[in-house]
């Protein structure tokens, strides 16, 4: 089993028919999708077959919602309500070559914490992964400290995935890397890769990371992914050509995807293929979910 700890959102997904104009309209397709980094992990994993349980946090009116769409691709969801805080919102519009520019407003997410764990969650549980997102509110850092610790006594092994270079830069990269020592599997983007580890070059970030993490899987967008451990790259995967419509939820789908196939017990090669394979599903769909089952 795997569990997801991270965030739950509600996003608004942009995508103009032309460039954005000053001033006045413009014309644009608008859609209302669940979303969050770890909720979309989860619901790829759960979509490809694993069985996994996701801990988040919305606001009370969402909640029914979330927990309906989830459940529907196969996640089990641990969803604490927030009686005051909103479900964290994201505003994403999609630039004609699918690439988004995300306004982001953390609402209940940002109340995730130590409050909403029991150790119970780990029960029969063979992977652990965590959103990056935990990090950057102090609730969500405690409960993302305690998880690694207590996952590592039991050896399970943890997946974290950094999720948001302006939000690291906030942070500060030396403290993320502090942070996050007790993670197995680091699964950066390469813009992520390449700020956590001062390389311009996406390969040789991922190596570099490998010193610090057990395992670092590094997506490339059409250039698909690279998986380095101990100081050399063990693994290339090209992407699958397909029509960009928005690429929300693109990593995402490759930690459900890969994180997926690694519990059916895929060897890592096998896994970076699965992972490709649904982040290219990902991006020719409108938000950051599988398609309805």
């Amino acid at each position: 089993m795997l569990l997801v700890v991270g965030d739950v959102v509600t996003d608004i997904v942009a995508v103009p028919d032309t460039p954005l104009a000053a001033a006045t309209d413009t014309a644009a397709r608008i859609r209302r999708t669940p979303g969050g980094s770890g909720a979309n992990t989860a619901a790829w994993a759960g979509h490809r077959g694993a069985a996994v349980t996701l801990l988040g946090r919305c606001g009370d009116e969402d909640a029914p919602w979330h927990t309906e769409l989830l459940t529907r691709h196969g996640v089990r969801p641990v969803l604490r309500t927030d009686p005051v805080l909103p479900t964290a919102t994201v505003i994403a519009v999609i630039s004609p070559d699918g690439e988004r520019a995300m306004i982001t407003d953390r609402g209940a997410g940002a109340a995730l914490g130590l409050a909403d764990w029991s150790d119970d969650l780990l029960t029969g549980v063979r992977r652990v992964h965590l959103s990056g997102y935990l990090l950057f509110a102090g609730p969500g850092r405690e409960l993302a400290g305690h998880v690694i610790a207590s996952a590592r006594s039991r050896n399970v092994p943890v997946s974290l995935d950094p999720a948001s270079t302006g939000f690291i830069e906030a942070f500060g990269t030396d403290r993320f890397l502090a942070e996050t020592a007790g993670v197995d599997l680091l699964m950066p983007n390469a813009d992520e890769a390449r700020l956590l580890s001062g390389e311009s070059d996406a390969e040789k970030a991922a190596i570099a990371l490998s010193a610090r993490y057990r395992q670092v899987a590094v997506t490339l967008g059409r250039a698909g992914a690279v998986l380095a451990e101990a100081g050399r790259v063990v693994a290339r995967q090209d992407a699958t050509t397909v029509t960009v419509t928005d690429s929300v939820g693109a990593g995402d789908a490759f930690a459900g995807g890969y994180l997926a196939a690694l519990a059916a017990g895929a060897a890592p090669g096998e896994a970076m293929a699965a992972g490709c394979e649904a982040a290219a599903s990902a991006v020719t769909l409108v938000g950051g979910r599988p398609p309805a089952p």
